[in-house]
């Protein structure tokens, strides 16, 4: 079996979109006259309904049409994987199994379960690169991986988010090949920075673990953003700040407690103490089905700054600051807004 192709990632050569195009089946059906009907009776159509022999006439065409472009998709995506006929980037990135396994299996959480409502979208820019700095929280990193689907599926542009996970991510195994293989690398500044450079929408939530291990007491507080790292790195590499604010992942696992002790023993930064974990079990591991909204702000730009600017800790505090306080803002009246946690 052929080996999947590696491409260096500044590799200037357009990426070929898999997924298959969007069309309206209702919409290119057309109601034929009495007198064009009757020919189609002599081609071996039932005359009583007007349908082939054998054929179900209380199927939708609209729906037979898409269980067979999913079956040519799925069909088609099985021939690239035993051929090899698709590519990884050189941080693990595989777009095809993206596009056509992991997007797929988030999208009913994301539609179904959370019920995102995503607004926004189009500050992020429909080319070139981008920082989208989001508040974290929720326990365990969902709003992440919720936060790609939003990028994946409603972006006019059809652009995908690149998130910036820390080493604990990377330690574990299963989940390491996997995020991987989402588009996830390691929260470091020299590979955030070559990402921008080469066009990609890169995301990063500078609260880290403070964010979503922290008491469900001071939830939608926004914890300290580091020491504004993430603003240098957009700084050097000339491309916007898109803040952004999720609301809805603080409920999902609310943290009452935290066993410090049984958290240094497993190597965790913390071990939550919820309502539901660990008393229930594998069951209480199973997040409430909280209402999302996924807000993203207007840009930030950098590219009118000098070069030396990344190196001013007056101006990244400034940044920092401002980034911080508009997520914050956007999230009291996110919440102002909000009818309850749940519907």
């Amino acid at each position: 079996m052929a080996d999947a192709k590696v491409i260096p990632f500044d590799d200037d050569r357009s990426r070929a979109r898999r997924r298959p195009a969007r069309t309206d089946d209702a919409a290119s059906v057309r109601a034929l006259p009495a007198q064009a009907q009757a020919p189609a009776q002599l081609s071996g159509d039932d005359p009583a309904t007007g349908t082939e022999p054998g054929a179900n006439p209380g199927a939708d065409p609209g729906e037979r049409g898409g269980w067979e472009r999913k079956l040519a998709s799925g069909l088609a995506f099985l021939r690239r994987r035993v051929t090899g006929d698709y590519e990884v980037d050189e941080f693990g990135y595989d777009e095809d199994l993206t596009d056509q396994v992991l997007m797929s299996l988030l999208r009913p959480v994301y539609e179904k379960y959370f019920r995102v409502e995503v607004k926004g979208v189009e500050n992020i820019p429909a080319k070139g690169g981008a920082l989208v700095v989001a508040n974290h929280s929720g326990t365990l990193p969902l709003d992440g991986l919720m936060m790609q689907v939003a990028v994946h599926d409603h972006h006019p542009a059809d652009r995908h988010l690149r998130l910036l996970a820390a080493d604990l991510v990377f330690m574990m195994p299963v989940v390491n090949e996997l995020a991987r293989k989402a588009g996830h690398t390691l929260a470091c500044g020299e590979d955030a920075e070559r990402l921008l450079r080469a066009g990609e929408i890169v995301g990063v939530m500078p609260e880290g673990f403070k964010g979503i291990g922290k008491p469900f007491a001071e939830r939608y507080k926004l914890q300290r953003f580091g020491r504004g790292g993430f603003v240098s790195t957009a700084l050097r590499a000339g491309v916007p700040i898109v803040p952004c604010s999720v609301v809805g992942a603080e409920e999902i696992y609310p943290m009452l407690g935290n066993a410090r002790t049984l958290a240094r023993l497993l190597g965790l930064p913390y071990f939550p103490l919820t309502p539901t974990f660990p008393w229930l079990g594998p069951m209480g591991a199973l997040p409430l089905p909280t209402k999302w909204t996924i807000e993203f702000g207007e840009p930030i730009h950098t590219d009118g700054y000098p070069l030396e600017a990344a190196e001013d800790p007056m101006l990244m505090f400034n940044l920092t600051d401002q980034v911080r306080e508009q997520i914050q803002h956007t999230l009291y009246k996110l919440l102002v807004q909000r009818r309850s946690v749940f519907f």
